[in-house]
């Protein structure tokens, strides 16, 4: 199948208005915006992978599924339909693929090309990308205008936690990342390292079948046990159109979210009380109080989701449980702690995290000159100072990925259509020489993000120059403030702006 895929899109376009990079939520949701949109706009989107799906392609442990709920998960423009809210990793990606048909997106997208290297030209006004593709070989595609959707993880290294010891186990090591198709774990002894959003999907799908699973913790992380099944939208579904199914439930969500993360940092302690009462009812006599409370607030972290309760569940029936320790080393047959016990695995999987990688590692340079990301702001939360012509979708660590990726998507379609009414070809928002009061991108404490911060780019204390966490806000910002807002400069050759500023300029003069 993915073969089959892959043949179908053998040639690449030479020149297009808007290359869009990536084939997942990202760049699938864009290329629907554009069409929808810019309809007079040619566009192209490049993917490393033989099928679309990103994330959802590239993960296939077993029982991966949404830790979103699907009506925010899922794009404005397409209701979700299907009974279960929390959806597995096989019906999201039936999801895109239904997007893709009925938008006739399969012409446009051209499989096995990894996208190496992107330069702007300011002169030419548009990019030049070089992409490798699965032969091997080149090509150099043109573009006026760049969408990167190329998500915000290495999807070649994952973050390697330095375990010591493991070199010596002579059992199967497997990182949820490079899951094998083949892997038998029935009657096994499985260790599952880790115990963020990936540990807590894999433990009771593994609990079925295994010995017995582990799931092994150096710090507790807080859990939100729900119903994968959303009752008021099914409810919604039977009495009125799917669309207006959708759109209540979506609207409900996303401020019932909202809410929960906006108490979460005011009144933690009343969140820590309703987080806590489905895990004691479900443990029941399994549950310690040390191994759930972690060293942090609620949301100071993601929450973890636990459909139907699904990981208590097989922890109270004893085919998993929880340990919380420290590594001291791994043997060939098990993993000692620094407390002395010792954990017997026939599978240990290390679900110790993700690396990030900013805009897909591809290696940008602006008139020649290298991208260094850390020199660089954040420009609405989806661009970049100084940097034309390209935007970015860095989803919500509160909230689902696809509510920031339909905004963002929404957003450079209207500053593609306002080039086109001011006849410029260059959208650049400039910092200049300007000096920004900073502060930290993330207000949170996930490894992933702390251990990357170095490498990314600015964050301000002020709009624009920022990156939020707040759906609501960030809707505003960029779908009903104006596009031309005095920092944003639209100019380029035989454009609108440019006769303006010649005019002024021999004004001047004279």
């Amino acid at each position: 199948m993915a073969t089959q895929i892959a043949e179908k899109s053998i040639s690449t376009p030479e020149s297009v208005d808007v290359l869009i990079v990536g084939a997942g939520i990202s760049g699938i949701g864009m290329a629907v915006h554009l069409r929808d949109k810019c309809p007079n706009k040619s566009f192209a989107i490049v993917e490393r992978r033989d099928d679309i799906g990103g994330t959802w392609n590239l993960f296939q442990y077993p029982g991966i599924r949404s830790d979103s709920d699907m009506h925010t998960l899922g794009y404005k423009f397409e209701p979700w339909t299907e009974q279960k809210s929390i959806a597995d990793g096989p019906s999201i990606i039936n999801y895109l693929h239904r997007i893709k048909n009925k938008n006739d997106l399969e012409k446009h997208i051209h499989f096995g090309h990894k996208v190496l290297s992107a330069s702007w030209s300011s002169e030419d006004a548009r990019w030049s990308v070089v992409a490798e593709k699965a032969d091997g070989s080149t090509v150099t595609m043109h573009a006026n205008f760049l969408y990167m959707g190329a998500g915000y993880y290495d999807y070649d290294n994952p973050y390697d936690a330095q375990i010591e010891g493991l070199a010596n186990f002579e059992g199967e090591v497997v990182h949820p990342q490079f899951w094998p198709k083949d892997l038998d774990y029935a009657g096994k002894k499985v260790v599952i390292i880790g115990s963020g959003a990936t540990a807590v999907t894999i433990v009771p799908v593994l609990a079925e079948k295994a010995a017995h699973v582990t799931m092994l913790q150096r710090t507790p992380t807080w859990y939100a046990s729900a119903p994968s099944k959303d009752w008021i939208a099914n409810t919604l579904r039977k009495i009125m159109p799917d669309k207006w199914a959708y759109r209540i439930t979506r609207f409900k969500n996303v401020k019932m979210q909202d809410i929960t993360f906006k108490m979460a940092r005011d009144k933690p302690d009343k969140i820590i009380k309703k987080l806590e009462k489905p895990m004691k009812r479900e443990l029941g006599d399994k549950y310690v109080k040390e191994d759930y409370t972690p060293p942090y607030g609620p949301w100071e972290q993601r929450l973890c989701l636990v459909p139907d309760g699904d990981m208590f569940k097989a922890i109270a029936a004893g085919t998993a449980d929880l340990k919380t320790g420290h590594i001291a080393t791994v043997t060939a047959s098990s993993i000692t702690l620094k407390s002395g016990e010792i954990l017997d695995a026939d599978i240990i999987v290390t679900a110790t995290g993700l690396k990030l990688a900013v805009a897909g590692k591809v290696k940008f340079k602006v008139d020649g000159k290298p991208v260094q990301w850390p020199d660089h702001y954040y420009y609405k939360g989806c661009m970049f100072s100084d940097i034309p012509n390209m935007a970015i979708v860095f989803g919500y660590l509160n909230a689902s990925w696809t509510l920031k990726a339909d905004i963002v998507s929404e957003y450079a379609c209207r500053v593609l259509n306002h080039m086109d009414a001011t006849s410029t070809r260059i959208a650049n928002p400039v910092l200049g020489d300007k000096e920004l009061e900073q502060e930290e991108l993330f207000d949170f404490s996930s490894g992933y993000i702390t251990r990357s911060l170095s490498e990314l780019p600015r964050n301000s204390t002020a709009m624009p120059w920022k990156l939020n966490q707040d759906y609501l806000f960030d809707k505003n910002v960029l779908l009903k403030e104006a596009v031309d807002d005095g920092v944003m400069q639209f100019y380029g050759p035989n454009s609108v702006g440019a006769e303006i500023q010649e005019n002024e300029t021999l004004e001047a003069a004279e």
